[in-house]
């Protein structure tokens, strides 16, 4: 069987299935026993077992339940909460500012969870009525709040980095410190988009009320001292790692200690919140393994059978300028993305491509940027796109999802213009880790 027709029928066939309804994890893990019985005989067993062991054994994957947790003990303790009214009363005279400081607190609240759910999730629940009530039109709301929880796939400790790092063998310190400026750079394009159409018709985002916006400074700077140990505790995590004190996975553990620390002064850190942390970690956690065995297990049959060197060849032999295959390889993720998970992409893709990039004499670690900017697009894309759904669960009755994806697609043109920018201009990735 020649190559060709391998990879037609294995990726076609997981997209078959994939539209059928069946699990990421199951389908990957069928296509992978079933075509390496088929051309390797039982021996494709021992190399899937082997790949997926050699994936488990890595080290630096103890810190994804590491940040899962502490994300989920900040997300309890009320500091999303606390951090949405604080960041309110300090904008909330300027056309389109609840919609700028959500925005803002968004991009804190990535650098201190990373986990993208559960942002959106927040940022319904409190900030979503504030600008409904506020007269704020409903698609801009949605927009901004979707938006700015999908920053969770930027600002690290993102889990996105931690699982990229992991199959293309690039550090994450590297990729957490190149992500940082295009992060941001996204967030800064958001908030110019909220308050430009803010500026341009009142009505989108009208300010609050004099009473709610007139509060004393003492009163303003008291509102944030609650904030300042957990934020103290999420940043000196990152500044660790930035700074070469400790691994990713010590700084992850040091990370939950604090943060468990953090909700005890508040008075916050009972049993029963840490039960729940810990159930949603070990889901979360259990939901990503089976996804990470089920794709490796694939891409080593696929590599097994020649595929990345067909792939490689078929692409460095397109009579094209290196840039527009990565443009393609860019179209590949957004179509990708409204099919499946961030975690099977990666796995799926990130060991064809990343040889690619480097044969072309890229760097992986801004390719790295490109793929989680890719995926933030993914998290909005229709028709799987989950920060409709984790919006919509949350969201009054009558915000219908036709609404809320409506409400997208101007978000969804911002991130692909900050994606452009970052193709465009790779210094604005790898300024930052080339200071190391």
């Amino acid at each position: 069987m020649s190559i060709e027709l391998i990879t037609v029928l294995m990726f076609g066939g997981m997209i078959v299935l994939l539209l059928l309804g069946l699990p990421l994890a199951f389908v990957t893990g069928l296509i992978a026993v079933v075509f390496g019985l088929s051309l390797f005989g039982t021996g494709s067993l021992l190399l899937i077992q082997q790949r997926v062991y050699a994936f488990m054994n890595e080290y630096v994957l103890v810190s994804v339940p590491m940040f899962i947790m502490m994300a989920s003990l900040l997300e309890r303790s009320g500091v999303a909460r606390d951090l949405f009214n604080a960041m309110r009363v300090w904008a909330g005279g300027l056309k389109g500012g609840v919609a700028v400081m959500t925005i803002v607190a968004a991009t804190i609240m990535g650098a201190m969870t990373g986990i993208i759910g559960g942002e959106i999730v927040l940022l319904g629940l409190v900030a979503l009525p504030q600008m409904l009530r506020l007269g704020y039109d409903r698609k801009l709301a949605i927009g901004v709040i979707c938006a700015g929880g999908s920053l969770g796939t930027m600002i690290p400790p993102s889990i996105v980095l931690v699982i990229y790092g992991l199959t293309v063998n690039v550090s994450i310190g590297d990729l957490f410190a190149a992500n940082t400026i295009p992060g941001l750079i996204l967030a800064g394009i958001y908030m110019a988009y909220a308050l430009i159409r803010c500026h341009l018709d009142p009505r989108m985002g009208p300010p609050a009320p004099a009473e709610e916006r007139n509060i004393p400074l003492r009163e303003k700077l008291a509102m944030l001292q609650s904030l300042a140990l957990p934020m103290l505790i999420a940043f000196s995590v990152l500044g660790v790692i930035y700074f070469g004190v400790a691994s990713v996975t010590e700084a992850a553990g040091c990370g939950v200690v604090g943060t468990a620390f953090a909700a005890w002064l508040r008075r916050e850190l009972k049993f029963a919140m840490v039960r729940d942390c810990l159930i949603q970690t070990m889901n979360a956690c259990g939901l990503l393994l089976w996804v990470s065995f089920g794709a490796t297990a694939m891409i080593g049959v696929y590599n097994l059978a020649g595929g990345p060197g067909f792939i490689n060849k078929l692409m460095t032999g397109l009579p094209v300028a290196p840039i527009v295959i990565i443009f393609i390889m860019m179209a590949i993720l957004v179509v990708l993305g409204c099919l499946m998970d961030w975690v099977g992409i990666c796995l799926l893709t990130m060991p064809i491509f990343v040889p690619i990039i480097k044969a072309l004499g890229y760097d992986p670690i801004w390719f790295g940027v490109l793929f989680c900017m890719n995926m933030q697009i993914s998290y909005l894309s229709p028709p799987f796109g989950p920060a409709a759904f984790y919006l919509k669960g949350v969201a009054p009755p009558d915000v219908t999802l036709d609404e809320i994806f409506s409400g997208l697609w101007p978000f969804m043109g911002l991130q692909i213009f900050g994606l452009s920018l970052v193709i465009l201009f790779p210094q604005l990735a790898l300024w930052l880790p080339s200071l190391n």
